[in-house]
């Protein structure tokens, strides 16, 4: 097949024939009828992410390489940060995000053990496991409905003199209250990680600028598992403007190695065996010196070249998105007497990851759940609901320690018990979208 051809042209040839394959046999469906299984999440891709996918494995550099480089390069320009490091999932990227603050190169500011960070219990576990492995105390806060974002009345209630920082998510792709959060944490010297893996393309504006989320706090997180906004399999990314950040990110992420070299690299400093670090003798190779108890959280190249063609469609997916949300919104107008529907917070254009809805009192939640899933629309519970009430937390909860809760999380628990969500992924169409909407609206009927 290749006699005669050089490496590229054989190459040329190879990726030529995986775009007719993926042309041919992927992304082949039917039209949607009443009954089809509508998905939360799926992915949208065509024959770029399958070509990068095979050109990168071609070249067989199993580790983080040149697509690598690229996606970091792009993800930073599009954000419009200083500095990005790919990971291997979104919480990984917040487990470096967290670990980064505990770093000993931030002096006083550095969170240590028995430290506070303010959070809430209405989200994703790995926003906050990372800082109860390390043994930080995390603070919870009751949230809003029917934004489902922290109840910014009582941050500073749940201030104390041991509160280092502040790690929150933007749920389903509506931001927290950006401007109250973040002159809280200007206030009180405290640093801000912003949760982007359900927000990326969200823009908010603050202090007359519009800026995108997870680029206002110290450092923002993303994740690229497949239902998200965009996807390479697995994979996450960690970024932030601040030198000093990048560098303990990188060193946490590369095994917590002091030495910046990447992957193939010897010596870009040019003083890889004349230093001295540590107790360890003069002239140690510098590549083995570690300044953190880091971990190997790398992507690999193939990964990254998917996501280098998903950056490529992002734009348009964050506008899909935004279309689905709005016409689900217009059409479940009809039952808000009986269900509180999504709003965004002030002052944002969401980038939605999901379409989030309390049932009001006197309607059940579980038989619309039932109902609507029973005829093909899947749906989804506020993640944890209310996270403190998980097994994970048994021990700390029988021992009364390792956490501290503000206030009552009453809405929390109203999530728990009444809400429930629906996608709005860019490949669903205007027809997907009415038929979950009239399921709804008949469910609703049949179960209030």
């Amino acid at each position: 097949m290749f006699e005669n051809k050089t490496e590229q042209e054989a190459r040329q040839q190879i990726l030529e024939m995986v775009g007719a394959y993926c042309d041919t046999y992927h992304n082949k469906k039917e039209p949607f009828k009443a009954g089809d299984r509508i998905p939360y999440a799926s992915r949208v891709y065509d024959r770029n992410e399958m070509v990068n996918l095979v050109d990168s494995s071609l070249e067989f550099w199993l580790t983080s390489g040149r697509y690598t480089d690229e996606f970091e390069k792009e993800l930073a320009g599009y954000l419009g940060v200083k500095y990005c490091s790919l990971v291997n999932s979104g919480s990984s990227a917040n487990l470096v995000a967290f670990m980064t603050l505990t770093s000993p190169l931030l002096g006083e500011r550095r969170v240590k053990r028995g430290d506070e960070v303010i959070t809430v219990a209405a989200g994703f576990p790995t926003t906050v496991t990372p800082l109860i492995q390390y043994g930080a105390v995390p603070v919870f806060v009751d949230v809003t409905i029917p934004q489902y974002n922290i109840d910014v009345t009582v941050l500073e209630e749940a201030c104390s003199e041991k509160t280092k920082a502040v790690m929150i998510a933007h749920t389903l792709g509506n931001p927290f209250d950006l401007a109250a959060v973040k002159a809280f944490c200007d206030r009180h010297n405290l640093w801000l990680v912003e949760d982007n893996c359900d927000a990326l393309g969200t823009r908010y504006t603050i202090d007359g600028q519009e800026r995108l989320s997870g680029t206002i706090g110290d450092i923002g997180t993303s994740s690229f598992y497949p239902p998200h906004h965009m996807t390479m399999g697995e994979g996450g990314a960690v970024y932030t403007n601040h030198p000093m950040l990048n560098k303990i990110i990188r060193s946490f992420r590369d095994w917590g190695r002091d030495c910046v070299c990447p992957s193939g690299r010897d010596n870009m400093c040019g003083h890889r065996f004349d230093r001295k670090f540590g107790e360890l003798p003069l002239g140690y190779d510098h590549k083995y010196v570690y300044s953190h108890f880091g971990y190997n959280l790398k992507a690999t190249d193939m990964q990254a070249a998917i996501g280098c063609a998903q950056l490529g469609k992002f734009p348009t997916f964050v506008e899909r998105r935004r279309h689905n949300f709005d016409r689900l919104r217009a059409a479940l107008s009809a039952v808000e007497e009986q269900l509180i529907l999504p709003e965004p917070c002030p002052n944002s254009k969401p980038s939605w990851f999901g379409f989030l809805i309390t049932c009001r009192e006197g309607v059940d939640r579980n038989g619309i759940v039932q109902y609507v899933e029973s005829h093909g629309v899947q749906t989804r519970m506020l993640f944890a609901g209310n996270l403190t009430k998980h097994p994970c937390f048994d021990e700390m909860r029988a021992e009364k320690t390792g956490y501290r809760i503000v206030g009552e999380l009453k809405n929390t628990d109203r999530i728990m018990a009444d809400t429930f969500w629906i996608g709005v992924y860019p490949g669903m169409t205007d027809v997907m979208i009415d038929y979950m909407a009239e399921t709804i609206i008949e469910a609703v009927k049949k179960n209030s």
